[in-house]
């Protein structure tokens, strides 16, 4: 096992000293959820200024509240990251939660020309992992991989949708990769998401899956984006290559949304400057196999701005009161084989999938079977009932 997924600072951001975190814990001692803030070593507990994450990304002086509002200390960075990782369940140490709560949870696809290529290859290959390697060497030497200079909605992207088209690769996925407008779908429900540490899951029916590491960003109920983490937007290669319209089969399941570990808040240091440079990177360590891979998006391959992808998710045409959390897209599909030449690459029980960007840390899973990991039992209801039944902070 690496490094990097064993020792718990990992997790936290290269310039741990001067970032803003928040995110989300299970205090065992309410039996409840709570909203907190890391200062140094210190998990802080702000509940006592907002019940929520998205009430406090809600607030104008949610940087002031991190740094410095008198709140209540619930114990270690460190401990609960190391918590985390080991699977244990200490009830004298916080339990990691994702960052957050009653915000919708959004993802945009096929948002770099990698990505464009390889969907196109599942829905001609119709989920078989097999012709999608004769179809992978046929449009790359014919099309070439270098699609990065292309803007989506401009004449020259129209002219290639044009070329896959008249090459017999037509992809519903060429018009949102190609055309004006962006795809945006529902990766998760508010309060399903699971965090650092915990499993993410694979639909039993899956046979070609990977991970699909992600800049997520966090925008407020006012449309404002305050900050930015780590996800993976688990994805079943086959089920979606199957058909389009089999996207929630594909994307929504028990464990197959992992945000964290903590949302960085914009400030002087961190902006959304610092996303559009970032570099998010990825290693899957088998844990029978001794398989690894390790790729890197550079966000600055992206064919949308951040912005125009929240553009297109919200706006007057549509609003999101309790905000929402925006997976940016990945580049990184991979395809190295793991087995038997031209197999490709699939997900195996077991796998350690760690990803990373300097300035957000480490977002570490395991990955199991949906129907394996703990159910999804703790919905916004349940939320709602906490929070009547927990005292008012004094």
């Amino acid at each position: 096992m690496s490094d990097r997924t064993s020792l718990p600072l990992s997790a936290l951001p290269a310039d741990r000293e001067s970032a803003v975190l928040v995110g989300r814990v299970w205090r065992h001692d309410i039996a409840g959820p709570v909203p907190v803030a890391v200062r140094g070593d210190d998990l802080i507990d702000l509940s006592a200024h907002a019940a929520t994450l998205a009430e406090l990304l809600d607030r104008a002086d949610r940087l002031d509240i991190a740094r410095h509002a008198p709140a209540e200390r619930l114990g270690s960075v460190q401990a609960a990251l190391a918590q985390a990782r080991a699977g244990s369940q200490d009830a004298a140490v916080p339990r990691l939660l994702a960052p957050c709560d009653l915000q919708a949870v959004k993802a945009c696809g096929v948002t770099f020309a990698v990505s464009l290529l390889e969907r196109v290859i599942e829905a001609q290959a119709s989920g078989d992992a097999a012709r999608a390697h004769d179809l992978r060497q046929t449009l790359t030497a014919t099309l070439g991989t270098d699609l990065s200079s292309i803007r989506p909605g401009s004449e020259a992207a129209q002219r290639l949708k044009a070329e896959f088209v008249a090459r017999g690769a037509w992809s519903p996925y060429l018009e949102v990769g190609l055309g004006p407008d962006a795809e945006v779908f529902t990766k998760a429900q508010p309060m399903s998401a699971v965090g650092f540490g915990d499993a993410v899951g694979l639909h039993p029916d899956s046979q070609w899956n990977n991970p699909e590491p992600e800049v997520v960003l966090a925008v407020n109920g006012r449309a404002e984006v305050v900050g930015a983490t780590l996800g993976n937007d688990v994805n079943l290669r086959d089920i979606e290559g199957r058909s389009a319209l089999l996207l929630g089969k594909a994307k929504d399941n028990n464990g197959a949304c992992a945000i964290g570990p903590f949302v960085r808040l914009f400030d002087d240091r961190f902006t959304l400057d610092t996303v559009r440079t970032a570099e998010v990177s990825l290693r899957i360590e088998g844990a029978e196999d001794g398989f690894v891979l390790e790729g890197v998006s550079r966000m600055q391959e992206i064919s949308r701005d951040p912005l125009e992808l929240v553009r297109h998710a919200c706006g007057p045409h549509h609003q999101y009161p309790d905000g929402f959390m925006l997976f940016l897209g990945t580049m990184f599909s991979p395809i190295q084989d793991r087995g038997a030449p031209g197999a490709g690459f699939t997900h195996r029980l077991g796998d350690i999938v760690t990803i990373a960007s300097p300035s957000l840390g480490s977002l570490i899973n395991t990955v199991q079977r949906s129907d394996a990991i703990p159910p999804w039992t703790y919905g916004v209801g349940a939320l709602l009932r906490h929070l009547r039944q927990r005292p008012v902070p004094a």
